[in-house]
């Protein structure tokens, strides 16, 4: 006899309850503003009570570090970045071009979901340097995934000669920066498939033979 394990729904209600709390979060963080915004506002907006945002996330501070880190990822799983599916299969390719093809839209999905909370992050740490603290200091993440795509990237056939992987690193980690993202999809109101494909040609151009 198979026994099939029912959902645990008190786990299941939490969760639905946190997801409400962080999309209330960024409606009003981006409407209002970071500084503007109080967990009460928050709580009304999810249907809660505050005091379950404070048992949840306990202040506001780090309620927008798990908005920014779910809005990175896409979801609240618990997964890095260099091991979800589109950057595993992105590194898998066989050749440059064929992983840049694969490695660009991936990176621009996660530069659309978060540029439209990027000017709160910027607020945010200008107006509580405490906010900035709330992430490693020592390390630069976005360039240790970056350079991870760089290493595997130099060595596919299709690479440019005599490319290190330094370069390739900067040049990937400057081409699919947010704030250049931001530059021309905000700034200069192209569209976001437009960046997509300057973004893959100059890469390819810089990167491939």
């Amino acid at each position: 006899m198979t026994v099939v394990k029912r959902p645990n729904r008190r786990a299941e209600k939490a969760q639905e309850t946190r997801r409400r709390i962080i999309e209330a979060a960024r409606e009003l963080f981006v409407a209002d503003g970071y500084g503007a915004t109080n967990l009460q506002d928050v709580a009304d907006r999810a249907g809660v009570a505050v005091q379950t945002i404070y048992f949840t996330f306990g202040n506001k501070r780090a309620l927008l570090k798990e908005l920014v880190d779910v809005t990175i990822a896409g979801d609240s799983e618990p997964v890095a970045t260099m091991d979800r599916p589109w950057f595993t299969d992105a590194v898998a390719a066989g050749t440059a071009g064929e992983m840049l093809a694969a490695y660009v839209p991936g990176s621009s999905a996660v530069l659309a979901r978060v540029s439209p909370i990027m000017r709160v992050l910027e607020a945010a740490v200008a107006n509580d340097p405490e906010v900035a603290a709330l992430w490693p200091q020592d390390e630069d993440l976005r360039y240790v995934v970056q350079r991870a795509a760089a290493d595997a990237l130099v060595t596919k056939p299709g690479a440019r000669g005599g490319l290190e992987a330094d370069e390739a690193a900067d040049l990937l980690y400057g081409i699919l920066s947010p704030e250049l993202y931001l530059l021309f999809t905000r700034d200069r109101a192209w569209p976001h498939d437009r960046w997509l494909t300057w973004a893959t040609q100059t890469l390819h151009t810089q990167l491939c033979a």
